[in-house]
């Protein structure tokens, strides 16, 4: 028999497994469980939960055989996979106006211009998928798995305007395969890159509107804006909001949130951070995110950072460990905080309060909080995870960082798992030219406290 077996190669087995007493091995080729073939990893990991499954693999040199695994239902079979995905990655179908792909510069990592639009990506990663190059057949696949949660970009419930926006014919039956995953039982987050004078005003009441008629295993909603680089040349002519629309904006938003604390018992529709800095508006209280959904769109970051350093400082013995370990340190607490311009006020708020308990403690901090400006981008380009090293280096050059001082940076600047900026300048490089130590600063409330204080 034929089996599509380049995605489902064995990259180790894990010693005394199952997989390895059945005499699986790296370099081996999972062709099926138990008599299914394999699509993906969500078939393996369905058929592979069974107890005593039978896997049929190929060695590299072609032979095939078969193995019974010895285990428990669900014991964990001890493979892993060079891809974890076991299929190839599908690529975005789509031509959507706000894409932002589309408005990045040549020359950057290949890595950048990769865009991704699967369904089962957003099972695995957390990513959000518009479900165009899901036809119907595979959604009820997959749904039949109940995986969850599921997050998809909604942006707009007008089918004509889905179609419009994100280029493709097909957009337009988001109604129909949201309600296939929503029947199965699985959670579903969503999330609204909202363009003034498109999928705003009107056509965002009637967006919120369906998406509240929706069963309650429709989770949460958030409402980004569009985000917009200066490479926009031969694009969609959009615009970023105004304050006032901003201002229109969050009000709206604030009406739905009433209405769904009243039908539902939570807020359900969270407008980003962005928005509620851009209307010059104070964020909602900690109790109104209800747990944080929508952390990774940037709703609520500024509020649960806030939350969490106020915790750390104000636990009775987290503080006095800390008060403890201030009083041994010799070192004058000195350094400068990075960031874009969207979290400096809040950032600068944060770090008063640590501040204020180094006080406290005898202590004589200067803390200072600069907020990079995107030249690479544009300005209206503000959140930090999008700070170039070039950028960095030159303002920080421009506002006194001297050789010798301590540049803290949100760990969201740099590569996951690297110490590699977005242009591919390095940690190393940066503190080389800058003649300053740079200290990446984890994403918890308690990491912001330790890294001004002791990192």
């Amino acid at each position: 028999m034929h089996y599509e077996l380049k995605e489902k190669i064995i990259k180790s087995v894990d010693p005394g497994s199952p997989a390895e007493r059945a005499g699986l091995k790296a370099g081996d080729a999972v062709a099926a469980v138990s008599g299914h073939e394999l699509v993906d990893i969500f078939d393996y990991r369905y058929y592979i939960a069974d107890a005593n499954p039978e896997v049929t693999a190929v060695r590299p040199d072609g032979t095939e055989f078969t193995a019974v695994l010895e285990k428990e239902e669900y014991e964990d079979a001890g493979i892993e996979f060079e891809n974890p995905m076991l299929a190839k990655d599908r690529h975005c179908a789509n031509s959507c106006i706000f894409c932002f792909i589309d408005q990045m510069p040549p020359g950057m990592r290949d890595t950048l211009y990769f865009k991704d639009d699967d369904l089962r990506l957003s099972f695995l990663t957390g990513s959000y998928v518009t479900l165009t190059n899901c036809t119907m057949q595979e959604l009820k696949r997959l749904a039949g798995y109940h995986i969850s949660p599921v997050n998809v970009s909604i942006h707009t419930m007008n089918p004509e305007l889905r179609v419009r926006m994100l280029g493709h014919r097909g957009a337009g039956d988001i109604a129909e395969k949201l309600k296939v995953l929503l029947d199965a039982g699985i959670t579903v987050n969503g999330q609204i890159v909202l363009v003034p004078g498109w999928n705003d005003g009107a056509e965002l009441k009637f967006t919120l509107d369906s998406l509240l008629a929706l069963p309650e295993n429709f989770n949460s909603v958030s409402v980004v804006p569009v985000g917009l680089t200066r490479y926009r040349e031969g694009l969609c002519p959009l615009r970023p909001f105004t304050e006032k629309e901003a201002l229109e904006t969050v009000r709206l938003i604030e009406d739905y949130r009433q209405m769904a604390r009243i039908m539902r018992g939570n807020s359900f529709v969270y407008a980003s951070d962005e928005f509620y800095v851009k209307a010059g508006l104070p964020l909602p209280g900690e109790d109104e995110y209800d747990g944080f959904p929508s952390l990774e769109d940037g709703v609520g970051m500024l509020r649960l950072l806030e939350s969490e350093v106020s915790e750390v400082l104000e636990d009775r013995e987290a503080a006095k460990k800390l008060r403890r370990r201030l009083f041994f340190k010799r070192r004058r607490l000195e350094g400068t905080l990075a960031t874009g311009e969207i979290a400096y006020r809040k950032l600068k708020e944060v770090a008063e309060k640590v501040a204020d308990f180094a006080r406290t403690c005898g202590k004589k901090p200067d803390f200072k909080v600069k907020a990079i400006r995107n030249d690479f981008f544009g300005s209206n380009v503000t959140v930090s995870g999008l700070i170039t090293g070039r950028d960095l280096i030159d303002q920080l050059k421009e506002s006194g960082v001297k050789k010798g001082d301590r540049v803290l940076i949100t760990v969201n600047m740099l590569k996951a798992g690297e110490r590699v900026f977005l242009d591919d300048i390095t940690v190393d490089e940066a503190e080389k030219e800058l003649g300053a130590r740079i200290v990446a600063v984890g994403k918890t409330g308690a990491d912001f406290v330790e890294a001004l204080l002791f990192g």
